[in-house]
């Protein structure tokens, strides 16, 4: 496992404190964040995925042609 570095300022302290709430690391609490705000993300680009295939009909067209082609479409 890799080691990271950061500097904190007293929000951070604040947000680390309460989110260890004495059970887990400082590590652990850094690391469960870090997974939220990527998995954040990719929800994110999802919508933004799936707002665009809603829009735009050669979109959905190409989503059904790759889906028929790994076979989970008809």
């Amino acid at each position: 496992m890799r080691t990271l570095t950061v500097r904190t300022d007293e929000a951070v302290e604040i947000a680390l404190r309460t989110l260890t709430g004495g059970k887990r690391s400082r590590s652990e609490a850094v690391r469960h964040a870090i997974m939220r705000a990527y998995e954040e993300l990719l929800l994110e680009q999802a919508r933004e995925d799936a707002e665009r295939l809603r829009s735009d009909p050669d979109d959905r067209a190409e989503m059904l042609a790759i889906q028929r082609f790994m076979g989970v479409a008809e």
